[in-house]
Parts: C-alpha cells; structure tokens; sequence
C-alpha cells in the first residue's frame, strides 16, 4: 500500500479524502496547520503540524511518503499577494516532494477563465503550472464548484435559494460552469493519490452538465420545493454583489468576493497542457 501525505486534511475536500484513503488500507499522514484541535476531533487519524509557508514543516510531513495531495488554497488571505504567496507555498511543496524523494504529486486546482481571471483562480493557475514544472511528476485535476456540505460556492447557492423570496440576477449569473459532485471528485483524487507517473499532467474534472449561474439556483430550488421569482439587473457588480451575499448567506466576505469575481466569465475546462 501507499503512503500519502495530505495537506489541508481537515478541510471541505481532506476531511472526506483521509477516510477514503484509510478505506483502501493507504497509510496517511494529515497535515494541517492546527494538528491539536483536529487530533482531538479524529484522535484515529495521524495529525501532523503543516504551514505551506513554512518548509520546515513540509519537510517533517512528508519524510517517507510516497504521494503528496495538496489541497491548499490560500482564499481567506487578505492583501495583493494571494498570487504571490501561492506561487511561494507550490515552490516549497515540491521542494520538499524531492527532498524527500516522493514520487507523486496531486493537486486540486480550477479551472482558468478565459478572460478577466480572478485572483484566486489565476493563483490556483499558477499553483498548477509550479507543481508540473517541478523535478517530482505532479498530476493536476482541475474542478468547478464541488457540491456538497461544507463547500463555501455551495453554501452560497444554497442559502442565496433558501432566504430570499426575491432574487436580484446580475449579468455574472449567466456565465456558464460545470458543477461537480464531492463523491466525484473523491474518487478521482484516491484514484490520482496511488498513481506513479512517469510525468507530469493535468485533467479536467467537470460535472455532467453546463449550468448557469441562475440554472444552478433554479435546480436547487426545485430541491428544496422553493422556487424564488428572479428579478434581472445586469448593472449589480461582483464586488457590490459579494456584499449583498455577505448579507444573506453564511459566507466568509473574502471568500465571497473571490468566488463571485471568478464568475464574471464562463468557468469552462480548457485543454490538458
């Protein structure tokens, strides 16, 4: 069996990654960067302290592990140097991959806008594009918004669906995307995570149909037996739109912000590099 360090263990993806790799009868280490409370709430599960940043702790991590799964992502940091800061943290991952003579690397990333990216869809880019020019062969998947519990793009369809009578509909809610399931997106990564590639690459992951925006709250209204009467305003910005859903949902406002600007274009999969 494998031995495979997870970063970002107790996040939305990790947390139902670990037990899935468990399953299999893989070995895993689970990195994050508050290893006590976690150890605390899965004491079955080994926790290891982790900080992207800091490569001392990469180093501890990953030491006689086969494959790395990297789920980091830096949405909640405040500043202009999301990009930068991300670029740093894939630097010092695959540094450490080699160093440790891992063999894999497995990154979840997104898909690239083709005009206006956001920030942190351009930061997830360039993630990508260091893991796969680095010496350890590095495996990209390349997701949309994943459904399921716990997934901040979720939470806010679905509370936007489940508080509002009327729906205000900004022009960003006819861009198109391909919203995929979490169990997908489990399987794909346990798949990826007890592979040994001879190279690099990356794959899209996009869900069985194109949605809109305002496709995606009607199909979740039909689920919930709720149906809000929408109401066009093409004239409503992202960042002025971020505020409204700040106010409605449960959402984290910086993660609202970077999620609603990466909507102002077609969030389609491009082609494998």
């Amino acid at each position: 069996m494998t031995t495979i360090c997870v970063l970002g263990a107790s996040g939305f993806v990790g947390s139902r990654l670990v037990p899935a790799l468990i399953g299999q009868g893989h070995t895993v280490i689970c990195g994050s960067r508050s290893p006590e409370s976690n150890r605390s709430r899965s004491p079955n599960q080994t926790w290891v302290e982790t900080d992207v940043m800091k490569p001392e702790t990469l180093a501890n991590a990953v030491k006689g592990c086969d494959t790395i799964v990297y789920l980091v992502h830096q949405m909640r940091s405040s500043g202009a140097d999301l990009i930068e800061r991300e670029r740093q943290s894939a630097v010092n991952v695959t540094n450490a991959a080699y160093k440790a003579n891992v063999s894999h690397i497995v990154y979840l990333g997104g898909p690239t806008p083709r005009d206006n990216t956001s920030r942190h869809l351009k930061a997830r880019t360039v993630t990508g594009e260091v893991l796969r020019g680095g010496p350890v062969p590095a495996t990209e998947l390349k997701a949309g918004m994943i459904v399921g519990h716990g997934s901040e793009s979720w939470l806010i369809v679905r509370d936007l669906v489940a508080r509002l009578p009327y729906m205000i509909l900004p022009a960003w809610l006819k861009t198109k995307s391909a919203p995929i399931d979490i169990d997908d997106v489990i399987f794909a990564l346990t798949y990826c995570a007890t592979q040994k590639p001879a190279e690099s690459n990356n794959y899209q992951l996009p869900g069985p149909e194109i949605l809109s925006g305002e496709e995606i709250l009607t199909r979740v209204g039909a689920v919930l037996g709720w149906q809000p009467r929408v109401i066009n305003f093409p004239y409503l910005t992202p960042r002025l739109s971020s505020h409204w859903i700040r106010l409605v949902t449960r959402a984290d406002m910086r993660i609202a912000t970077e999620i609603v600007e990466g909507l102002t274009s077609d969030l389609l999969m491009d082609e494998p590099t």
